[in-house]
């Protein structure tokens, strides 16, 4: 009985513990696998010196520099077990029968060094490397079946009786857990036995921590968590110690000198205390993607990594800024805030909750607690506020006092907005509230709030009031203006009220919100914080805040206890810390990005309890803000440049974002290693990040590229920048960060140079100048050589000019020729018409005066007669016409004559004029007419002719005739 009661009892305490969690939760960022591109499971991580993450992936080596992810793969194309980072920024995995690290090359670009190539041959089928742990630079690598050391290039090899099951490094010194002899210790190249406790053989070992000197801390599998020291175990009790032992124990490490991280298979990450209290612990429910850890990290800025079966999550455990879900479920919207007898009360839209916290605690959001809901609470909560120490609540339905987890309404009149206390001197005895009809009087009888009625005169929503120093009562309406309020000495009506609006000296009746400052009533507006002065009756500038707030859009203002003041500007949260003074102001203005737009618009709510704990209202929950620790985290953030690409390129990476300096990675470009690229290659794309994981959403970027860019680009969220068609030249890509508070990183810069293109080198300009000094020779050469063939072409065409012009003139003379030749032919022809004609009236007249004579009718004796006879025959005989003939011949038949005398000497000069009428093709008749002689004769004449001619019968007399006088011609 008594056990089952035990058993009750610790399975109450374990449902108890593992239901409970923190208050507050920290910024949760998931990460799976669509986003990061790569295989789903994770099993180890790590950070370098740059801030870069590292993850073993299933599908390789993934890295991650704050905004892109790359994935590395191993030769094999093996999954990356473990990952480990030494001094020298090497990056030593293991995979399947795979071994190395990664160190970047001459470009920065990531290259695997495989050290299996040292491995001894029989040793190289080592399955999965499952550790991977440094110590002084000697690297560790242990899979089940052998544990490889490696320095300096040389490897050593350790083969276990069973099997390895676990390896680490603590106090200085290697540790490894053999399936049969327990845990061992490495001491001078040898493994020693160390601890054979019968745990070992129950529950294999998962890490090992420092603890306090010579003890360690040991966490197990199955059997939660052990001290050792000199080789003896103890159980360390934990409040956790079930969930260990059902949820087992995959990962440990300590994060700082009184706390630890527990990582588990399926309750999700537990941070304990040195004693063994929680901490903090994040599972599935409060927003990891699932529960199962693989592995984790703390990285610099102290907020954890978690590489899980299925993702990556970033929890901001050491943020300064986290969630509060009354009601995750709902995640309703957050009105009022206040902490009252060491409970934490949060009014919502859907009711009141309230949990306990630990005020002994500086920071209260790590209280471990649930929410519960205050009965009586349901609806709309608009205030809470501590007066005459008890708690008072303004709801939607009326005025309520809360009394631990339960609200005793007070009156019902619908909607209170707020309470001020008419004397400030406590306990107050009237309180002044402000509800959606006007003004309603509460007095307290010294032990309980009454409702001491409607106060009478003014019925519109007042939803901020205040008492100024002469007890008037101030109210203001965002729509109408202020109001300057007089009530009755017995606070039952309203005496005299004035209102005050833009006339009166404000930026607009519009948007004025009330609130007392530094003991003065004070106006919100949109343009900055107004007072009234009295001595006016008008409303001024508040000088004091006057420089912080000009020209701002205010809607909340709040003075905590240690005089600063908060407030909301266009749902911007931030405030004027007064202790910490600027270098001309009497504070400094801190805002925080992270909050931007997060706040209840028009219902903003701001609660100090103190500088660790800064509650505000939100859309979903509530904001916990540890203002101190905000104050210590807001460091500058860095910036990181990483891959450098060619566009439009294949294979086009020509930095992979690390910096070489004597082979060892460096912070900073050593500017004497600039690559230089080919003039084709004038396009690049730029990338770069900030690994300020915390403020990832509110960083921003400005880049420069010298030699281009004549100023720095305006600062902006992108994180990428691409150059096209870059000239020649030298170039500095000049990139920084900063958050929204202001601060910014140091300057990040990559030096490269685009070399000239072939045709624009030295070389070439050399060339250019040798052919410029050719084609000018060539251009005067060519000139000269023109100038001559000009001269021979003008030479020429002056002939062709002096050729046609003679023999134009040999033309005219020929045609002048062929004209007189023509005349000539036809005075032949003419005359030898004429001698015909003459031949025949001469012939005729002879043949009648022969007929006169033989008819006797004229005598012939006569003197007349015969002188008339005389003169016929002389005419016929006269060689006159011959001789003119002959000549005119001659001219149409060049040299006829004279050829034919060269040719035939013999002939008579009949012959020759036998010739002559023959070649004018006259007919025998006619040529017998013209020599005055009988047919016969001219017959005779022509045998006679052929003969001296020696022309054969067969030849024609004309055609002989025609040759001689071509060939005359």
């Amino acid at each position: 009985m008594r056990r089952a009661l035990l058993y009750i009892c610790l399975l109450c305490c374990f449902v108890h513990y593992k239901s409970r969690g923190q208050i507050a939760t920290p910024q949760i960022i998931n990460y799976n696998n669509d986003r990061y591109k790569a295989g789903i499971q994770n099993w180890d991580v790590a950070q370098d010196k740059n801030g870069i993450l590292y993850f073993g992936n299933n599908e390789g080596l993934l890295t991650f520099n704050g905004k892109f992810w790359n994935l590395i793969r191993l030769p094999n194309l093996t999954s990356v077990r473990s990952v480990e980072i030494d001094s020298k920024n090497r990056i030593f995995v293991g995979g399947q029968d795979e071994a190395g690290y990664f160190f970047p090359g001459k470009n920065g670009i990531l290259e695997y060094h495989s050290i299996v190539p040292l491995i001894p041959e029989k040793y190289r089928k080592f399955a999965d490397i499952w550790n991977v742990c440094i110590l002084n630079d000697v690297v560790l690598f242990r899979s089940t079946n052998i544990i490889f050391f490696y320095k300096d290039g040389v490897i050593k090899a350790y083969k276990p009786e069973s099997s390895w099951k676990f390896a680490g490094a603590a106090n200085n010194q290697f540790y490894a857990e053999s399936r049969h002899n327990g845990l061992m210790i490495y001491d001078n190249g040898t493994w020693k036995n160390y601890c054979n406790d019968p745990v070992f053989s129950k529950s294999a070992v998962t890490s090992i921590m420092p603890y306090n000197g010579d003890t360690l801390l040991v966490s197990t599998l199955k059997n939660g968590l052990f001290l050792m020291h000199n080789g003896k175990l103890t159980p360390k009790r934990t409040d956790f110690d079930q969930v260990f032992y059902n949820d087992r124990i995959y990962c440990a490490s300590q994060i700082d000198k009184d706390n630890y991280i527990i990582g588990t298979t399926s309750a999700g990450v537990i941070m304990i205390s040195k004693s063994g209290k929680l901490i903090q612990k994040y599972n599935y429910k409060d927003g990891l993607q699932n529960n199962n850890v693989r592995a984790f990290i703390t990285d610099k800025s102290k907020n954890l990594w978690l590489a899980l079966d299925d993702g990556i999550d970033y929890v901001g455990i050491n943020s300064a800024i986290k969630n509060v879900f009354p009601d995750k479920n709902k995640q309703i919207t957050s009105y009022a805030i206040r902490i009252f007898k060491e409970k934490l009360y949060i009014g919502t839209s859907n009711g009141l909750y309230v949990t306990n916290v630990d005020t002994k605690q500086h920071d209260v959001s790590l209280s471990n607690a649930l929410f519960s809901e205050v009965s009586n609470s349901k609806g709309q909560v608009w205030n809470l506020d501590e007066l005459n120490n008890q708690l008072l609540m303004g709801h939607e339905d009326g005025f309520y006092v809360v009394e631990g987890s339960q609200a005793r309404q007070i009156y019902n009149i619908p909607g209170t907005w707020l309470f001020e206390p008419v004397s400030r001197v406590f306990p107050a005895h009237d309180v002044i509230a402000g509800t959606y009809v006007g003004l309603q009087k509460i007095s307290f009888d010294g032990s309980n709030f009454n409702n001491g009625g409607v106060i009478q005169g003014h019925t519109e929503s007042l939803r901020f009031i205040a008492f100024d120093g002469e007890n008037n009562l101030w109210a203001s309406h965002p729509y109408h203006g202020v109001y300057k309020i007089q009530l009755s000495q017995n606070l039952k009506k309203i005496v005299k009220y004035t209102l005050y609006a833009d006339k009166d000296g404000l930026p607009s009746h519009l948007y004025n919100y009330l609130f007392k400052i530094k003991d003065r009533i004070v106006i919100a507006t949109i343009k900055g914080v107004y007072e009234y002065d009295p001595k006016t009756n008008r409303f001024k500038v508040f000088s004091m805040l006057y420089a912080a707030f000009k020209d701002m859009n205010l809607q909340y203002l709040k003075e905590d206890n240690k005089g600063n003041i908060w407030f909301v500007s266009s749902k911007r949260v931030g405030v004027l810390d007064f202790n910490r003074p600027g270098k001309k102001l009497p504070y400094s203005v801190q805002f925080f990005p992270q909050l931007d737009g997060k706040v209840v618009g028009g219902f903003e709510n701001i609660y100090s309890l103190n500088n660790e704990n800064v509650f505000i209202g939100a859309n979903k929950g509530a904001y916990h803000l540890n203002y101190s620790k905000y104050l210590q985290n807001s460091s500058k953030p860095d910036v990181l440049i990483g891959d450098i690409r060619l566009l439009g390129k294949k294979d086009s990476l020509i930095f992979g974002g690390y910096f070489i300096k004597d082979g060892q990675v460096a912070n900073h470009e050593v500017v004497k290693s600039a690559i230089k690229l080919d003039n084709e290659f004038n396009s690049l794309h730029f990338e770069y990040s900030s690994t300020l994981f915390e403020q990832l959403g509110n960083i921003e970027y400005s880049y420069q590229l010298m030699g281009f860019d004549r100023d720095w680009s305006p600062w902006s969220q992108k994180s990428e920048k691409d150059y096209t068609n870059l000239p020649a030249g030298k170039y500095i890509f000049k990139v920084k960060a900063r958050n929204r508070v202001g601060n910014e990183s140091e300057i990040k810069s990559y030096s490269f140079e685009i070399l000239p293109a072939w045709y624009d080198t030295i070389w070439m300009y050399m060339c250019y100048v040798f052919l410029l000094g050719v084609v000018i020779y060539q251009f005067f050469k060519w000139q000269k050589k023109k100038h001559v063939l000009a001269q021979a072409r003008l030479s020429y065409l002056h002939q062709l000019e002096m050729d046609r012009s003679e023999k134009e003139i040999v033309r005219l003379e020929y045609e002048k020729l062929e004209s007189d030749v023509d005349y000539k032919n036809r005075e032949l022809s003419t005359m030898t018409m004429h001698l015909l004609q003459r031949g025949k009236v001469l012939a005729k007249i002879k043949d009648v005066i022969s007929l006169v004579i033989k008819n006797h009718d004229i005598n012939d004796s006569s003197p007349s007669f015969r002188h008339l006879i005389r003169l016929i025959r002389d005419v016929e005989k006269s060689d006159q016409d011959w001789e003119n003939f002959a000549m005119h011949f001659n001219t149409v038949n060049t040299d006829f004559f004279n050829k034919l005398k060269d040719q035939f000497p013999d002939l008579t000069p009949n012959e020759l004029k036998l010739c002559a009428y023959l070649k004018m093709n006259l007919s025998t008749k006619e040529i017998a007419q013209l020599m005055n002689i009988t047919i016969k004769a001219v017959e005779v004449g022509r045998y006679r002719l052929r003969k001296k001619l020696h022309i054969q019968s067969e030849t024609n007399l004309y055609d002989f005739l025609i040759q001689v006088s071509r060939g005359a011609e």
